[in-house]
């Protein structure tokens, strides 16, 4: 029987309650998950804008089994009251179930690009930045709140602030190991110094936005042809030791069918590329029109594309859910390129985990920051790699020798990872409860990155305002 005529004659099943907020008003709603054939869907109503149903998985792995052992990690310290109830109360409030592991702090509202899907919704014509003072305040709240914590430098587009190094150089002064710009490229590839003075202060990763490898895919998405600057990004980065990762963002009937390459090409450019990191689009801040659920992809759906478009060379089996945010949010895997191409699975002895991952429930979110900051950085040194070494060779094939082995493993890894971010359709509060990727607001709180980023159908924020 063809699947979507199965679907469509199964039964539904409610499989559990949540709460949600109503797309047109953002107020807090009763939501329930719903199995329908090979679907999840999230169903809820709001007394005054009425019905909506959006499809949040599909197929498999199957949503119910999708899961690891996980006992709520409470944050350091708390900020706010909880008066309003989730998501309301953001700062962290009481409510929220996990500690921080990489925070966003947004360093101008100015872009370069004006992007169709921007969730920013930033422009060329926007420039307000926090000043160094304000950073510092930024830097020493997060370390009264359990920091340091993982950095990702973000916008609007970082690159255009001639002293983003200065804003590292600082974080690393005060104590924060790790730092990460979240960029477009384009003046990375034009800009060889910046990307001299960027290494010099302390930057470990480049967070690339790379939506495909034709330059269709970023003329629909970005708005003009990128794909040779992405590339010149790549070698750049490699030539200053940079660690790189891959950022698509993935949308259905624009670049979905590129996944494969996308990967192909991933390995290709290792070691320079640390990852690959697939983000389904979501609709908050600015986007062409609202969302049917053909205009989304699911987890599940990504994971057996993965499969599919690299012929089996990275099997959906390969994948696991994470061990500190929510099951439902992420999806990860590490591999080594052995020397006749294969990809094969990488399992560390101690821990599962992934890109802001962690398996052991009592420090989740330490092990995840400290698994980014192991594999998204430019590979270590020979001279360190035994000190790092946290698999052994039975795990990934013969080897001649143990140095060769630790070579291969620190040199020619690569974290290929899936995120799906919330929006107002999509919300879910105990998803939302349970993030740990946090954006630093205006105001110096920790907001969950999907509620600082929800808009409402016309666009209006919850949390995000300009600097």
């Amino acid at each position: 029987m063809n699947i979507a005529v199965e679907c469509e004659r199964a039964e539904e099943v409610v499989l559990s309650i949540t709460e949600s907020v109503c797309p047109e008003c953002l107020q807090r709603i009763p939501a329930k998950r719903i199995a329908k054939g090979h679907n999840v869907y999230l169903e809820k109503h709001c007394p005054q804008h009425g019905e909506y149903r959006v499809r949040i998985w599909e197929g498999e792995p199957n949503y119910t089994g999708w899961k690891n052992p996980q006992r709520p990690h409470a944050p350091v310290a708390y900020a706010t009251e909880e008066k309003q109830g989730c998501p309301y109360d953001c700062g962290l409030c009481p409510r929220h179930k996990q500690q921080t592991c990489c925070v966003l702090l947004e360093v101008t509202n100015q872009c370069n690009l004006h992007c169709p899907v921007c969730f920013a919704a930033a422009s060329p014509a926007d420039k307000d930045e926090p000043g160094l003072d304000r950073i510092a305040k930024w830097y020493t709240m997060l370390l009264k709140s359990g920091g340091p914590f993982n950095i990702q430098l973000s916008g609007g587009e970082p690159s255009l602030r001639d002293d983003l190094p200065d804003i590292i150089a600082l974080g690393k002064k005060m104590g924060f190991v790790f730092f990460q710009i979240n960029t477009n490229g384009l003046r990375l590839a034009a800009d060889e110094e910046y990307v001299s003075r960027l290494k010099a202060a302390g930057l470990n990763c480049v967070f690339l936005q790379f939506d495909g490898m034709d330059d269709k895919v970023y003329r629909k998405l970005r708005g003009r042809d990128l794909l040779a600057v992405k590339q010149r990004v790549i070698e750049v980065c490699a030539a200053y030791e940079l660690g790189v990762v891959l950022v698509p963002t993935l949308v259905p009937g624009v670049n979905d069918d590129q996944i494969g390459q996308i990967l192909e090409f991933a390995i290709s450019k290792m070691p320079a590329v640390r990852g690959v990191h697939f983000q389904p689009i979501s609709y908050f801040g600015r986007y062409p029109v609202q969302p049917q659920d053909s205009d989304r992809i699911t987890l599940p759906r990504v994971i057996r594309e993965i499969e599919k478009q690299t012929s089996g060379l990275v099997k959906a089996a390969y994948f696991r859910p994470p061990g500190g945010e929510h099951a439902h949010c992420s999806f990860h895997g590490n591999f080594v390129l052995m020397p006749n191409g294969e990809l094969k699975p990488l399992v560390e002895d101690s821990t599962n985990s992934g890109c802001c991952q962690g398996s052991e429930p009592a420090n989740g979110s330490k092990r995840a920051r400290q698994f980014v900051a192991r594999q998204w950085s430019a590979p270590l040194k020979t001279s360190v790699i035994h000190k790092q070494a946290a698999v052994s060779p039975q795990h990934v094939g013969n080897t001649d020798s143990l140095d060769d082995f630790l070579e291969r493993v620190n040199t020619y890894t690569l974290a290929i990872s899936g995120m799906a971010f919330q929006d107002a359709w999509t919300l879910d509060v105990q998803r939302l409860q349970q993030c740990f990727i946090h954006v630093v607001s205006p105001d110096n709180m920790l907001v969950p990155f999907c509620a600082y980023n929800l808009t409402n159908s016309r666009g209006e924020a919850l949390y995000r305002r300009k600097l």
